[in-house]
C-alpha cells in the first residue's frame, strides 16, 4: 500500500488523533444545508448528487459520493399556495410568514482502508422579518459509521505497541449527534452559523473507542450573494470557514458568473489547499456542475488534481411564471 496512505491513516488513528480527514466539496454552495441544517428547503425542493474523485490517478485515493433531498413544505401544498405567484422569490412566505423544510443527506467517504458513512436528518424553520428577509433556524441528527481495515495496514515494527489495536483486524466505530444551525436569508443573500456534531459523538456510541476521537466539534460560517448586473448577466459569490479543535481552520471562497439563468462559469480558492474552475448548466429543472480543482501550497505533497460532478433536479422550473404571464429574470443559481 503507498506510504503516503498508511502515515497518513496512522497518524489519524494513533493515539490521541491528530488530525481527521475534513469532508470537502468544491460546489459547496449548492449544499448548504449539508453545513447548516437552517438552510433547509432554503431553495425549495430539490434532489442533488454529487461525485467527488480526490487526486486522480492516486492509487486508494479518496473518493467521495453525496445524494441529498429537500423539501419545502409550502410545496406540497400545490400551486394555490399564496407565495407562488409573488415575483419576489422564495422569501416571500405567505400571510404566516413561516417556512417548513425537511431534509436527507447520504454521504460516503472512501480512503484507503478506511470507509466513512454518514446519514443525516434536518430540519429548517424560519420567520419573516420583512417584506424580503427571514430569520431561520435549524437542526439535524447524524448518524456516522467509521470502518478501518487493519489487514490492509503495513508498519515498519510489527510490534509497535501503539499500533497493537489497529493492525490485523477490522475496526469498525458508529456515533450519533446532532447539529445546530441560524441563517438570515433574502432574496440576494444568505448568511449562516452552524454547529455541527455539538456533542463530538456522544449521543449514542458504539464500536472502537479509538476511533471515537475522529468525532470533533466543528464551527461553520456561510455567505452568499447573487445580484444581476444586466438582464442576461449576473454574479454570484459564495464563501465558508470552518474549524475545529484538531485541525486548523479552513476558508474558501468562490465566483461564480451566469448567462440567463442558464449557464454559470466560475473559479474558487481553498486557502494554501486548492484552485477550482468550474461551469455547469440548468436546464429547465435539471442542473449539472463540473470542477476540476488542483492543489497549491501545502497540498503539493500529493500533487494530483481532483474532479468533481454535480446533479440536481428542482421540483420547480427555473424562470417560471411571476403571475402576470411573463417569466422572471430573477436569478435561480449559486
Amino acid at each position: 500500500m503507498n506510504r503516503f496512505i498508511l502515515c497518513l491513516c496512522l497518524t489519524m488513528l494513533a493515539g490521541a488523533v491528530q488530525a481527521q480527514n475534513r469532508r470537502q466539496l468544491a460546489n459547496f454552495s449548492q449544499f448548504r444545508h449539508y453545513y447548516n441544517p437552517a438552510l433547509t428547503g432554503h431553495e425549495g425542493t430539490v434532489l442533488r448528487a454529487a461525485y467527488r474523485n480526490q487526486w486522480t490517478g492516486f492509487k486508494d485515493a479518496p473518493k467521495t459520493m453525496l445524494a441529498s433531498g429537500e423539501l419545502d413544505l409550502q410545496d406540497a401544498q400545490g400551486p394555490s399556495r399564496p407565495f407562488a405567484a409573488r415575483p419576489q422569490g422564495r422569501e416571500q412566505a405567505g400571510p404566516t410568514g413561516a417556512r417548513h423544510g425537511l431534509g436527507l443527506i447520504l454521504f460516503h467517504d472512501q480512503f484507503g482502508p478506511t470507509k466513512e458513512t454518514q446519514a443525516v436528518l434536518s430540519y429548517g424553520a424560519g420567520v419573516q422579518l420583512s417584506e424580503r428577509l427571514s430569520l431561520r433556524w435549524g437542526t439535524g441528527l447524524s448518524y456516522t459509521f467509521y470502518r478501518l481495515d487493519g489487514n490492509s495496514l503495513t508498519v515498519d515494527q510489527v510490534n509497535d505497541p501503539r499500533f497493537a489495536d489497529v493492525l490485523g483486524s477490522e475496526n469498525r466505530s458508529g456515533r450519533a449527534d446532532i447539529n445546530l444551525g441560524l441563517s438570515l436569508t433574502g432574496q440576494h443573500f444568505y448568511v449562516g452559523y452552524a454547529l455541527l456534531d455539538v456533542t463530538e459523538g456522544k449521543v449514542a456510541s458504539s464500536g472502537n473507542e479509538l476511533l471515537g476521537d475522529l468525532y470533533k466539534r466543528r464551527h461553520v460560517a456561510q455567505v452568499g450573494f447573487r445580484q444581476s448586473i444586466t438582464d442576461l448577466v449576473g454574479i454570484s459569490l459564495s464563501g465558508i470557514y470552518q474549524h475545529d479543535s484538531q485541525q486548523k481552520s479552513v476558508t474558501e471562497g468562490q465566483v461564480k458568473a451566469i448567462y440567463n439563468n442558464l449557464f454559470w462559469v466560475g473559479g474558487g480558492y481553498r486557502h494554501e489547499m486548492a484552485y477550482t474552475l468550474g461551469a455547469g448548466l440548468r436546464l429547465n429543472q435539471l442542473g449539472i456542475g463540473y470542477t476540476y480543482e488542483t492543489p497549491t501550497q501545502d497540498a503539493r505533497a500529493i500533487d494530483k488534481s481532483t474532479n468533481e460532478v454535480t446533479l440536481s433536479f428542482y421540483l420547480n422550473p427555473a424562470g417560471q411564471s411571476n403571475g402576470n404571464g411573463r417569466k422572471s429574470s430573477r436569478l435561480t443559481i449559486w
